[in-house]
This record gives C-alpha cells, sequence and structure tokens, in this order.
C-alpha cells in the first residue's frame, strides 16, 4: 500500500492495539485544540497502589515479638535475629526487618498504616488466580471481568469513554506503569486507564524521542503510525503539560520501583487530576534463597523490602516537599502472604493472609488488627488466619478516601464489607462539594436507567448512533441476563422497560453498544 493511501485510511479515528511505544489509548479524530484543556489547580485525591509481585512474606516483613520462639522454631535457619528488627515506637510485639528502614522511618513519622492479617475466606494459592481475586474484589469461587477500581471510576465518570477527555476532566482517570493495563482498572466495559509501558517510555515522550522504527518495508508506514498516535494522543499532551509544570525536589535511589514513583510524585504535583496510579515490584515469589542462612538480615526478601521501603520514603519526602502530600495516599498489596514454617530451600511457599501498608501524610500512623497467631509447634500444613477481608480495606478507601457515600460503596465492590476504622488522620474529612455532580454530567450520555434502585422495571432511554444497536443487561460477572435491544435502529433517541421479575436482586450493569460507541451503567435490583 502507497504511503499516502495508507495514511488517509488510519487517520479517520480507529483503535489500534498499541499505540507509541506501548501506550494503550483509542485514538480520536477530534482536534487536539478542541480536546486539550488547561490543567486545573483543583486535583482532588489521589491513591498509589503498589502491587508486590509473588505474594509477600508478611511474617519477615513485620514480625510477631510475642512470638518470636514460635518464628523461630518454624524457620530455625532464616528466622531474622530478634536484636536485627527494627522497634517501632509505641509497640513492644510488633518490629520491622531490617531492610525495611525507609518505611520504618515513614511509620516513626506516622505516615503508615499496619493493617494486619489481610486476605478472604478460602484462598486461592496460584499466583493467576488469587492476582485476579484481588484485583477484582471478587470472592475465591466467583469470577469477574472487571475490577474494583475500575467500577469505582466507572461510577465517579459514567459517561466515559464517550465524550473524554472534556473539561471536566481531562486527564487520565487511571495511570498504569507497566506493560498492560491490569483488572484492577478495568471498568465493567472498558479500561479505564492510561498505559505506561515503563520509566523509558516517559522519558522518550518527554523528549519527543521515539524508539527508531524498523528498516523492513513496513517500517516507513509504522513511523507514519506513530506520528499520528502522537499527535491524537491527547493524554499523553496532557501527561507532558504536567511534567513541564514540576520537577522531583526528592533524592530517589537507583531502582526500577522508585523510578516509577519519582514520575507519578511530578505527575500530581504538575496538576493531573488522576484519582489513581498503579505500579509493581516482582520478585516476591521466595520459594528458595528468601535469606541467606549465615545472616537471614540478607538475601533475596531482604533487597526487595529495601527497594519497598527507600522507594515509598522517597515518594512521601518529595510529594510533600512538592506541596502536595495532603492529597496523596498509597497502598500496598500482594496476591498472598507465605506459609508460616520456611521450606527445605531456604525459602517460604504459598500462604494465605498478610499485612497491608496504607502510607502517605493523610494515613493515620498505627496498626489495625492483631498480630497473627502463630501455633506452638507449626507444621507445613498451618497458615496464618485472616482477620480483615480485603474488601473491608477497599470500601474504607472508597469512603474515606475518595468520598464515595456509604450506601454507594456495595454497589461498587459488588460486596457488603465491614468498614475499617481510623486509617486516616481526623482532619481527613471528606467535604461536601459538587465534583461528584460535576463528574456525573461530564462527557456524553448515552444511555439512562431508571428507577435505581429498581424493583420490577428497569426503563431505558437510549441513544443509537444510525448503527446496529445492542443494549444488554449483564450480572456482575459479566454474564448476559437479557437483551432488551437489538437491531438496526436510525439516529436518534429511544426508550424502553425491561421486566426484571425474573432476575434475582443484586447489581446488573446495563450496556449499551451502538456502532463504535459504548457505554455501561451500574443498577442495583432490590
Amino acid at each position: 500500500m502507497k504511503r499516502r493511501s495508507f495514511i488517509k485510511n488510519i487517520a479517520a479515528g480507529v483503535a489500534l492495539p498499541s499505540l507509541l511505544n506501548g501506550f494503550g489509548v483509542r485514538l480520536h479524530a477530534a482536534p487536539l485544540t478542541r480536546l486539550l484543556a488547561p490543567l486545573n489547580a483543583d486535583n482532588g485525591r489521589a491513591l498509589v497502589l503498589i502491587q508486590l509481585d509473588g505474594g509477600n512474606d508478611g511474617l519477615a516483613t513485620v514480625s510477631p515479638l510475642d512470638q518470636y520462639d514460635r518464628l523461630k522454631k518454624a524457620r530455625p535457619k532464616i528466622a531474622l535475629p530478634e536484636n536485627s528488627l527494627l522497634p517501632l515506637t509505641g509497640l513492644s510485639t510488633l518490629a520491622m526487618h531490617p531492610a525495611f528502614v525507609g518505611m520504618r522511618n515513614l511509620y516513626e513519622e506516622g505516615q503508615v498504616r499496619i493493617v494486619q492479617n489481610v486476605g478472604y475466606p478460602n484462598p486461592n494459592l496460584s499466583h493467576f488466580r488469587a492476582t485476579d481475586i484481588w484485583m477484582s474484589g471478587s470472592d475465591a469461587n466467583e469470577f469477574i471481568s472487571s475490577g474494583w477500581a475500575g467500577r469505582y471510576l466507572a461510577y465517579e465518570y459514567p459517561n466515559f469513554p464517550v465524550g473524554y477527555p472534556n473539561a471536566t476532566m481531562p486527564h487520565p482517570l487511571a495511570v498504569e506503569i507497566g506493560y498492560s493495563m491490569s483488572l484492577t482498572v478495568m471498568g465493567p466495559q472498558t479500561g479505564m486507564g492510561f498505559v505506561i509501558p515503563n520509566t523509558d517510555a516517559y522519558y522518550q515522550l518527554l523528549s519527543g524521542q521515539q524508539t527508531p522504527a524498523p528498516d523492513t518495508p513496513a517500517g516507513e508506514q509504522l513511523a507514519y503510525v506513530r506520528l499520528i498516535a502522537q499527535q491524537s494522543r491527547v493524554y499523553a499532551q496532557a501527561i507532558l503539560d504536567a511534567s513541564k509544570k514540576a520537577n522531583n525536589l526528592a533524592i530517589y535511589p537507583d531502582t526500577p520501583l522508585a523510578a516509577k514513583l519519582k514520575i507519578i510524585a511530578r505527575l500530581i504535583a504538575g496538576g493531573l487530576k488522576t484519582r489513581l496510579y498503579l505500579v509493581s515490584i516482582g520478585g516476591f515469589d521466595t520459594h528458595a534463597q528468601q535469606a541467606d542462612p549465615s545472616d537471614p538480615t540478607k538475601g533475596a526478601h531482604a533487597n526487595l523490602l529495601r527497594q519497598l521501603g527507600d522507594a515509598v520514603w522517597a515518594f512521601c519526602q518529595d510529594v510533600q516537599a512538592l506541596g502536595v502530600a495532603d492529597r496523596v495516599a498509597g497502598m500496598t498489596f500482594s496476591e498472598f502472604g507465605r506459609r508460616i514454617v520456611s521450606n527445605f530451600s531456604d525459602g517460604t511457599d504459598h500462604g494465605e493472609s498478610a499485612p497491608v501498608f496504607l502510607f502517605g501524610a493523610p494515613v493515620a500512623g498505627g496498626v489495625t488488627g492483631n498480630n497473627p497467631k502463630l501455633p506452638p509447634n507449626p507444621t507445613v500444613y498451618d497458615n496464618l488466619d485472616m482477620e480483615v477481608d480485603f474488601r473491608s480495606v477497599y470500601a474504607t478507601l472508597l469512603r474515606d478516601w475518595f468520598c464515595v457515600p456509604e450506601a454507594n460503596v456495595p454497589g461498587i465492590l459488588l460486596h457488603k464489607r465491614p468498614f475499617l476504622s481510623g486509617l486516616f488522620r481526623p482532619g481527613v474529612a471528606c467535604a461536601t462539594s459538587s465534583v461528584h455532580e460535576d463528574n456525573q454530567e461530564a462527557g456524553r450520555t448515552l444511555l439512562s436507567c431508571w428507577p435505581n434502585p429498581f424493583r420490577h422495571t428497569l426503563h431505558l432511554e437510549y441513544e443509537s448512533t444510525g448503527a446496529p444497536t445492542l443494549v444488554q443487561v449483564l450480572d456482575a460477572s459479566g454474564r448476559v441476563v437479557a437483551t432488551p435491544v437489538s437491531g438496526w435502529q436510525p439516529q436518534g433517541r429511544y426508550r424502553e422497560a425491561w421486566d426484571a421479575a425474573a432476575v434475582t436482586p443484586g447489581t446488573y450493569f446495563c450496556r449499551l453498544i451502538s456502532g463504535q460507541m459504548q457505554q455501561t451503567r451500574t443498577v442495583v435490583k432490590q
């Protein structure tokens, strides 16, 4: 195909699986001048999620001193020497790994909340399945195709992606630094985030450089695809604008995680209104050589905790110096913990519950929950019992950090779990404002569903784009339970009533597909 024809065929606005340097964003035909809005100083709150990929060993991360003899018996070769553990002010029965200095320093400043024994009933110890459970917020025996944070973003910005970006929300709803978008930020119909594949791609974006196109017959065409993609990438431009408005003020260690957090601090300080940031650090599947038997304070796990603690410490110092610490909170999570008893390879195998760490200036320092209970004579079959359901942590973040009304939280999480108290400082209150209402109106409304909640009949008002049009009702797992509308319709607005007497109470998603346009609404049947 000739270059001019090739460009003509793609310039009208298409969805490409991978754009410049791997950014996963849909191309829009609308002019940049109309879509680009100035950065808004009133940016609200941001949450930074750090995934500890592989299953972090909570007993080595924060060790129960009141049961140290049992811990030593369970791990005779790799248990940390008691005198090496870092004490925590006000706690005589809990201490941190000696390599976790950065997190311990934050704890001493009152900026870390340790939530003990976090898990869920009947835990799954497969990396892939357990990760899906944590990201989706599902029970162990159910499969949900959307992520807990993606559903929150769909609740907050219900018209997305139609009419986005816009003056109300000109920036990405979520930013993930990783090679693909995780389930965490998948909404009921589409991904709600913007992916930066790696830190190199970010700095290439700032400098305007691109990875050279291959010297092949398709190389020239690929270069033009990238050019068009860059011209059309509105969110990338917003990231550029934010990056130009701030420079990091803290010294970060030279580690991959620190490099990711360094970017996030700069974007937040630069004015992005993005609600959610996601990064990960791998290597926590420590079946072998978790610790050095000749010196258990060293080894793979020690190196990982040092990277994590030092990176989080630098990040918190940075956002403080940049003047945005009061609106930034963070949380670590891992798909599961490790067994109480060490194995014959100087490591630990897949276990169940583990601690979660919340960090940042708005966080109330301290501990939620009790120390894990170790049996007097631990065996390889023993695990740590769950005390806090991980969805209680999510629920509390939604209510107390993102200011979702308590009654609306179960509809987002698709489960009702008790809230936790004391995760945030008393002064971190949710002020009444019109921000949520503005977000509800942002974008273009193609689908409305009422009443909500409903009992017997759900009324649907939708817009056809003059194309094959489909209105479906899906359950929480993504299974289609009804199709009230299916077929070609002329452009215009229509109404339909769906008789829902046969479906059980619960949370459902109404989805409209008309041509290339999609929109989803969350509804609850009582």
